[in-house]
């Protein structure tokens, strides 16, 4: 499904991170999801049906725009966008709910599970849940279905369970424990849709892959448009699904810069910060090796961030293994400064991201000052702000 771009290391591992963590009830699940994959991903008519989706219910290939306000106000780099809040549930999550819930069908699963902070993933669950006929039921912190509360409806208006998790911080590290439990308990009938490319081997690469038609349409997109590649590649990372699949279209054009962008939240304090991979350490999280916010006794320590889908402890360990290699530079942004670009964008461009996004544009603005007016920068823009309107005007008031 993916061209392959640099070597794929064995059992689920990214250098030194990934792998397989799980408990034994899973162990039978995840070796089954493991074969069905490897059969899957390069037979013919899978690949025609999860295309035939794409097109026909997702709206791919979504636009390449040119910003032409923000390039004149930024006063700086051309800045481009790839809209994938144009898709179906306005955000890139329905691409791997999609591929998965497929999956699901070939296994003969009658139930999906999903865990969900910011609602977009829950949301697209809940959407292919209804599509193709699933039982469906949605984790989802309790702080989360408070300022989440639109997808939380809609979600309910598929025809979805959404069961409220109040242990812990109640957000989406809690959430993700929860439909871990669930799908140890039914994993004969159920498939859990993961919903970042995190995880237990093999779901970091499923769903990068099903992620990656983000970078390979962007790199058609940007050389056709402009017969070049771009110079440099923006996207946020919580879990890091988006930002993966946009930097596997480019991560073997070297003359490509790619930078992701986490939630640098209150201050660099622990507890106040979900940059784990500038001040995370290597640990283990929900069955895979990664780079995890701890203390200094190696427990985890909640995060924070003013955008739910940023809002976790761990992030995909290819991530961690692209910094470790130093392929992908990695920065964070605090919520302020993600507000403010909130509502630049809004203004500037006539477009309302997602605060997931904001905080790349907010580093996209000092990059497209600091490269000047000859280069290009690309920015995922991974789903829209409708579900952040009220939690935005509820922390700025008038705005």
């Amino acid at each position: 499904m993916n061209r392959t771009l640099y070597k794929q290391f064995d059992e689920g591992y990214f250098g030194e991170f990934g792998g397989r963590y799980a408990p034994e009830v899973l162990t039978e699940a995840l070796e089954e999801l493991e074969r069905v994959y490897a059969k899957l991903k390069d037979n013919r008519k899978f690949k025609k049906q999860v295309d035939y989706y794409f097109k026909n219910y997702v709206n791919r290939p979504s636009l390449l725009m040119y910003a032409e306000n923000l390039t004149r106000h930024w006063g700086g780099a051309r800045v481009w966008l790839k809209r994938e809040d144009l898709n179906h549930t306005g955000a890139h999550k329905i691409n791997n709910t999609i591929g998965q819930a497929l999956m699901a069908r070939y296994m003969g699963k009658k139930r999906i599970i999903a865990e969900t902070g910011a609602g977009q993933h829950g949301l697209a669950t809940a959407t292919v849940g209804a599509m193709f006929g699933f039982e469906t039921v949605v984790y989802m912190g309790d702080v989360d279905l408070k300022r989440q509360e639109l997808n939380a409806v809609k979600m309910k208006m598929m025809g979805a369970t959404v069961r409220g998790v109040s242990a812990g911080e109640a957000t989406l590290k809690e959430a993700t424990s929860e439909a871990m439990r669930d799908w140890a308990l039914n994993v004969k009938t159920t498939h859990y849709i993961v919903g970042s490319a995190i995880g237990p081997h093999p779901f970091p690469t499923i769903v990068r892959d099903f992620q990656s038609i983000i970078g390979k349409e962007s790199r058609k997109q940007f050389k056709k448009s402009e017969g070049k590649l771009p110079d440099a590649v923006v996207a946020c990372v919580g879990g890091g699904s988006n930002a993966i699949g946009m930097f596997y279209g480019f991560i073997g054009d070297k003359k490509v810069k790619l930078y992701g962008v986490e939630a640098g939240g209150r201050d660099k304090t622990p507890g106040n910060h979900s940059a784990t991979i500038s001040l995370g350490k290597p640990g283990f999280l929900h069955g895979t090796k990664t780079l995890i916010i701890q203390d200094e006794n190696g427990q985890i320590v909640p995060a924070h961030s003013v955008s739910a889908g940023l809002d976790y402890p761990g992030v995909g360990p290819e991530h961690a293994h692209l910094a470790s290699t130093g392929r992908v530079s990695y920065a964070n942004v605090d919520d302020d400064d993600a507000l403010s670009s909130f509502l630049e964008v809004c203004k500037i461009e006539g477009i309302i991201p997602a605060l997931e996004t904001a905080h790349a544009f907010s580093f996209a603005k000092k990059l497209a000052k600091d490269l000047g007016k000859k280069k290009d920068i690309l920015i995922c823009l991974s789903g829209r702000g409708d579900k952040d309107a009220a939690e935005v005007y509820r922390l700025l008031g008038d705005i």
